[in-house]
């Protein structure tokens, strides 16, 4: 489950290079973050009545400026009041909902492989990530759609403003999950792996 259509672009390229070309996944878009959790509690209510034993959900929201703490408790607490179990509770035999946030916001990840960023638009320099601000993706401060315009428009691209679902796809095409550096990256991919034990 996620909150935009930029979102889902980027799963359908990366969850294959995580979990492999086999992996069978379906992703459910929202429109916009408040959609997705305003909905969430009544549609993982539905989703138990007909949920497999070896399926799972995975629900990823940009934290954008929320406390992270609360946003993923809010989350959990959906989850649990649905009478499903989580990957909080440590379970031994598993859980059925994984909670995933993009940190600040999924653009975040684009700055985390800026190789994958010069493959897609190669007037962006590949040492982009050498400036302060980009050092750390997940502390980029502004927003970092904005920071991923602002970049991209000073090289010459999306002149008119960003085309989010156009440039979220042709960076994820290029994008490899193990050079990654953003941490909230890291975490999701970990927690995707985790779904095949």
């Amino acid at each position: 489950m996620v909150e935009e259509p930029s979102a889902e672009v980027v799963l359908t390229n990366l969850v294959p290079k995580i979990l492999g070309a086999t992996a069978n996944f379906r992703i459910h878009v929202h429109q916009g973050k408040l959609d997705l959790l305003g909905r969430l509690e009544r549609r993982l209510k539905g989703y138990r009545s007909f949920l497999p034993d070896d399926w799972r959900i995975v629900v990823l929201v940009d934290a954008d400026r929320d406390d992270c703490h609360d946003l993923k408790q809010r989350i959990v607490d959906a989850a649990l009041r649905a009478g499903l179990t989580t990957k909080q509770g440590n379970l031994p035999d598993g859980f059925q909902v994984l909670s995933r946030l993009a940190i600040e916001e999924l653009e975040a990840w684009f700055f985390g492989d800026v190789q994958a960023l010069n493959a897609a638009y190669p007037r962006v320099s590949v040492t982009l990530n050498r400036r302060a601000k980009y050092r750390n993706p997940d502390a980029i401060t502004g927003g970092t759609w904005e920071a991923l315009e602002r970049e991209l428009q000073r090289v010459g691209y999306f002149r008119s403003g960003l085309a989010k679902i156009t440039a979220a796809r042709e960076i994820s095409q290029h994008m490899v999950p193990e050079r990654n550096t953003s941490r909230s990256f890291q975490v999701f991919q970990r927690g995707l792996m985790s779904l095949m034990v």
